[in-house]
C-alpha cells in the first residue's frame, strides 16, 4: 500500500507514481475558468506541480511554456499546472497565464501523486542558474510594473520539488518525472515527445 511520505522529508519510492499506474478522477477548480475533469477522456493532460505563488523559478519556466500552448494543444495535450498556495494569492500571480492553474494549499494532490519537498531543492547547484534566471526575471518585472513579490509567509513551504506526469485518456500515466532540484522539469520539447511516443 502507497503511504504518502510526511511533510519536509524524502518521498519513498513507494509514493511515487508510474507509467501505468492509475490516477483516480478528480474534478479540479481552477483559479481562473471553469471546472475541469483529470484524467481528461478527450486528451492528454500535462499535470505540473510547481512551488509556491510568485516562485520566480516557477514562473520562469511557465513563461517558456505560455510561449508555445498553441504548439502544445495542437499536440492534443491538456496543461494544468498545480501551486501549494491559497487561490486568492495565486490568482494575483497566475491569472494571465493561458492554460489552468490549480491552487493546492492543503497539497492534498501532491500527497496523492508523491511530489516531495526537500531542502535539495533549493540546495543542488544544478538549481542555481534557474534561480539567478528567476530572481533576474523577476526583478526585472518589478522594474517594470508587471509582476508581484511572493507573500513573505509560505504555509507550503519553500522547498518543494517539481514534478511533471502525462495523463493518458484511458486515466494511467503515459510518463512521469520527479525533479531532483528546483529547475528539474520537462521542457515543452521534453513533453512533446512523452506525448509523441505514447
Amino acid at each position: 500500500m502507497r503511504t504518502p511520505s510526511s511533510p519536509g522529508s524524502p518521498s519513498s519510492a513507494a509514493t511515487r507514481l508510474r507509467p501505468g499506474d492509475p490516477v483516480p478522477v478528480r474534478t479540479l477548480a481552477p483559479v481562473v475558468g471553469p471546472p475541469l475533469v483529470v484524467p481528461d477522456p478527450e486528451r492528454a493532460v500535462h499535470a505540473q506541480f510547481r512551488r509556491f505563488a510568485g516562485c520566480p523559478v516557477c514562473h520562469l519556466h511557465l513563461r517558456s511554456v505560455a510561449r508555445r500552448h498553441e504548439e502544445i494543444e495542437r499536440a492534443g495535450i491538456r496543461e494544468v499546472v498545480l501551486f501549494h498556495s491559497p487561490v486568492e494569492e495565486l490568482r494575483a500571480h497566475a491569472a494571465h497565464l493561458p492554460f489552468a492553474v490549480v491552487a493546492d494549499p492543503g497539497k492534498e494532490l501532491y500527497r496523492a501523486f508523491g511530489v516531495e519537498a526537500h531542502r535539495r531543492a533549493l540546495l543542488d547547484p544544478r538549481g542555481w542558474p534557474g534561480i539567478v534566471k528567476g530572481v533576474c526575471g523577476a526583478t526585472a518585472e518589478l522594474l517594470r510594473g508587471r509582476g508581484r513579490l511572493p507573500a513573505a509567509s509560505q504555509p507550503g513551504g519553500r522547498i518543494g520539488l517539481p514534478a511533471d506526469f502525462l495523463i493518458a485518456p484511458d486515466g494511467r500515466v503515459a510518463a512521469a518525472k520527479y525533479g531532483e532540484h528546483i529547475d528539474d522539469q520537462w521542457s515543452v520539447d521534453e513533453l512533446l515527445a512523452h506525448a509523441a511516443a505514447s
